[in-house]
């Protein structure tokens, strides 16, 4: 079966976007972006809500003659990567994009069942917390950027659920951004 996995960048503090609706702090230096290629590579079906997924148009329509060689490497893996948008308002999507035709859990509980290989990977603060909230979400990607902003919205749901992972594997990149990988524990 399928994991889900929800991979961010976020603040030390705990947000994926600040107060001020940015997340300009996350840009990745060379080995954070290296991994973020690496991690691509693993992921067969990416759900994402409507900001993210405006945010991400930007590898579908960029010159690539703009891009460096790890650009170009990583929109040659996003953009063919099959996406379900979940969102209210936007009515058409472009590229390998189709528009979620159920709930968030139906659709993963359809992901989960075909026959595919790699991680169904799941981004977007609200999309993210609503699989959690559901008991979804398999493994969490985390990159803890060194910085503290101070409200915004939040990595992980802020209830009274608890959840119990196992660290799979933790580093550090660029010499400043820390990653961890954990795993529920069922």
């Amino acid at each position: 079966m399928r994991n889900v996995t929800y991979s961010m960048g976020v603040s030390l503090d705990g947000y994926i976007v600040g107060p001020d609706g940015t997340f300009d702090w996350t840009v990745p230096g060379t080995e954070v972006f290296r991994h973020s290629i690496d991690e691509i590579q693993g992921v067969g079906v990416h759900l994402m809500g409507r900001r993210l997924y405006e945010t991400m148009l930007y590898w579908e329509t960029v010159d690539p003659k703009e891009l460096d060689d790890a650009e170009r490497e990583w929109a040659a893996l996003w953009n063919p990567l099959p996406k379900v948008v979940f969102s209210n308002t936007v009515t058409a999507v472009q590229g390998n994009a189709r528009l979620a035709s159920g709930s968030l859990a139906e659709e993963i509980e359809r992901l989960r069942a075909e026959p595919g290989e790699g991680d169904i990977g799941i981004g977007g603060a609200t999309l993210a917390v609503e699989a959690a909230a559901l008991g979804l979400i398999d493994a969490y990607r985390i990159r803890f950027f060194p910085v503290l902003v101070g409200g915004g919205i939040p990595f992980f749901l802020h209830d009274e659920r608890r959840v119990d992972l196992e660290l799979v594997e933790a580093r550090t990149y660029d010499g400043q951004v820390l990653y961890a990988h954990y795993r529920v524990k069922r």
